[in-house]
């Protein structure tokens, strides 16, 4: 073997690709697979010998050098658990006249005068990892992570060892069952303090508290999670039996009684005014903290208020994050290239001089569209100002003109897609420019494999991105439906670098569990343009069976008659919606897909959340006005009870409710023999399926 000092950059380079497929297969045996081929000094032989090339090549550090990451995703080792009430994710604000246009919502939704008082509940916002927490009869039974917020890991033992999370609930007057939700962290003094011991340990040091909080709660090792000392704080609450009532400062007056942990910086906001001071205080005194930040979080203080708000998509109308400004660095742009999606869109990004923005090194951000490079006149070489918040992919702020070299020339968007070579188009109306080529171009065929097995799609373990793209180009999975016919490759499989008998058995029977999945992912799986989680899951209330969603798209490529129309009246869809569909459904390769597809895995059938009640699956529209409660209240009631809601009457309705001057549609209904509902007649609707 060469050694480091006689290497020259080619073979540097070819010695840290080696060095990143190897250590990241023997990271899976170990942390993943729990079944170690080396010892741990061989281990750290390769670790030390990559970290050695790195420091003599610091230009050729790769994307996925082991450097950048600690033991790997224990994915197939942790149970999954669903949880009994999704974990939503929250809207962001980032100033404050949006808090104010929020408490705005807040007070259409529900019909509230703009001299009512709304009060707040102020948390910081933690930078940490959530977790929920379940208690059968007062004793902590279950603990699982967010997920996707649907279904989580289960890391109960690990949860078990956090000194300030009681394992049985102090008192008895809790309730019989009970999930308490919370963020999981880590303080900076005991971060710096895992940094250094894991530097005296050869170790590669955690970038941030949040990552070495995650890292610590998946191990496989509990008695190493219980060395990290992680914090826990509660802040909300999921499924309860019985559920609970007033305002959501007494329940967490509440959980400080049971023995739970709550953030002591938490505050009860009279009003808006109050709910944006405490903001200020808070970001001031946000060095001075033991533990990382990134804002605030709102909700609104009265239960029954938050009940009546629900939720919209994956976050509630009764929450919000007001966050703490983007952080900013300055750098240069080395080179811009393209990317190509799975839609064909052609996403030019920036690569850059690797620099640190809020703790993290960025070496890449994206630059959105050749308008935006326009805009800024940005260019090859510039020196630029870049920012992240959150979670937000890092992006290009502005240029640093009064740097700019001599000679710097415009840059020029391509024509043609970098991958295929196929024209480039832009429609009118849009700033995307899009590659032609269709499932041709390998850039989109890939991209949509890798969104196919995605966390949100089909979810399928040890398929990832790396992966799809190593099958992909040897020609073993061109189509999803080949990644269910993958076990006939076996022995292809495993003359290939870093598979074993154990990661290629995990990997099939990976796939085997994912050939049923609910409507909803699959139809989020084909890569439909603008079709996303929410709209899918909406498709699949809607249509209810994938036959019948077939039946009826197909139905609708015509545009015109009852499948077309009923398509665009689907609440939440519309005409351009539905024109994007009808053109996916137009396309002979995407048929082909989709048919052979159907034949390997079976969606399940949608199942209303209510759908023992008479409302379930029904079609409802509203017209006139509602005294009782807003329209938006009404058609959210009505969509939790599992009915749909759509915007226009039409033959496939089932009852109109119509409150003052209801005005056309009440005479439409009145021509379709669609049934008619007063407010009285509604709101005894709902009574009547509340207590069923």
């Amino acid at each position: 073997m060469t050694a480091v000092e006689d290497l020259n950059a080619e073979q540097a380079a070819a010695e840290l690709a080696r060095l990143a497929a190897e250590i990241a297969y023997h990271d899976r045996l170990y942390h993943r697979d729990d079944a170690p081929e080396i010892s741990d000094g061989d281990y750290d032989a390769l670790r030390r010998r990559n970290d050695a090339i790195e420091a003599r090549f610091p230009d050729l550090i790769r994307a996925d050098s082991p450097s950048h990451r600690v033991g790997a995703p224990p994915s197939d080792v942790f149970d999954k658990v669903t949880h009994g009430r999704p974990m939503l994710s929250l809207g962001n604000a980032f100033d404050g006249d949006e808090i104010r246009e929020f408490i705005s919502r807040v007070r259409r939704f529900l019909g509230l005068d703009d001299g009512d008082n709304v009060g707040l509940v102020a948390d910081p916002k933690i930078d940490g990892l959530s977790a929920s927490l379940r208690y059968e009869a007062g004793q902590f039974t279950l603990g699982a992570t967010r997920g996707d917020g649907r279904v989580g890991e289960d890391i109960t033992v690990n949860l078990r060892t956090l000194r300030d999370l009681p394992l049985r609930l102090i008192g008895d007057d809790w309730p019989d069952r009970l999930e308490v939700r919370g963020e999981v962290y880590m303080t900076h003094e005991d971060f710096e303090a895992l940094n250094v011991q894991r530097l005296a340990d050869d170790e590669p040091p955690f970038a941030n508290p949040r990552n070495a909080a995650a890292g610590s709660l998946r191990l496989l090792d509990s008695k190493i999670t219980a060395s990290r000392n992680l914090h826990f704080f509660a802040y909300a609450w999921g499924d309860m039996t019985p559920p609970p009532s007033g305002s959501h400062w007494d329940m967490l007056g509440r959980f400080k009684q049971w023995g739970f942990t709550v953030n002591p910086k938490t505050s009860r906001c009279a009003d808006v005014d109050a709910a944006l001071a405490f903001y200020d205080d808070l970001a001031a005194a946000r060095t001075e903290l033991p533990y990382d930040i990134d804002g605030v979080v709102y909700k609104v203080d009265c239960l029954d208020w938050q009940d009546r708000l629900g939720m919209v998509s994956r976050a509630p109308r009764w929450a919000i994050a007001y966050k703490f400004p983007a952080e900013q660095a300055r750098t240069r742009i080395l080179a811009i290239d393209i990317q190509v999606g799975r839609t064909g869109a052609l996403t030019p990004v920036a690569r850059l001089q690797p620099v640190t923005v809020g703790g993290v090194v960025v070496s890449n951000a994206t630059l959105h569209n050749q308008d935006e490079i326009k805009r800024k006149d940005v260019r090859v070489g510039d020196t630029v100002v870049v920012q992240r918040a959150g979670d937000v992919i890092p992006q290009v702020v502005e240029v640093v003109l009064d740097l700019r070299p001599k000679g710097s020339a415009e840059y020029v968007f391509p024509d043609k897609c970098p991958v295929c070579g196929s024209p480039a188009e832009r429609e009118d109306g849009e700033a995307v420019w899009r590659c032609t080529g269709g499932l041709l171009c390998a850039a989109q065929a890939v991209e949509r494999l890798r969104h196919f097995v995605s966390r949100d799609a089909f979810d399928i373990e040890g398929l990832g991105e790396k992966q799809i793209e190593e099958f992909w180009r040897a020609e073993l999975i061109k189509n999803p439906a080949d990644i269910f016919i993958l076990e006939a490759h076996r022995a292809a499989i495993l003359e290939r670098p870093g598979w074993q008998e154990t990661s290629v058995n995990n990997l099939f029977k990976a796939i085997e569990a994912r050939r049923h999945v609910s409507l909803d992912r699959f139809i989020h799986a084909l890569g439909i343009r603008h079709v996303g989680e929410t709209t899918a899951r909406l498709l699949a209330k809607t249509y209810e069976t994938w036959d019948n969603f077939l039946d009826s798209m197909q139905a609708a490529r015509n545009r015109a008659g009852d499948a077309y129309d009923a398509l665009k009246l689907v609440d939440g869809i519309g005409p351009k919606m539905a024109e994007t569909l009808v053109e996916f459904f137009a396309v002979a390769e995407n048929i082909a897909m989709i048919a052979a597809l159907a034949e390997a895995a079976s969606p399940e059938g949608f199942v209303a959340p209510r759908g023992a009640t008479p409302l379930a699956g029904k079609t409802i529209v509203f017209t006139g006005a509602l005294e009782a409660m807003t329209r938006a209240e009404a058609k959210a009631r009505a969509e939790n009870l599992g009915a749909k809601v759509a915007g226009s009457v039409s033959k496939a309705t089932d009852y109109l409710v119509a409150g003052a001057d209801a005005g056309s549609k009440a005479a439409k209904a009145r021509d379709l023999g669609v049934a008619t509902l007063d407010e009285a007649e509604w709101l005894a609707m709902i009574a009547g399926e509340d207590e069923g």
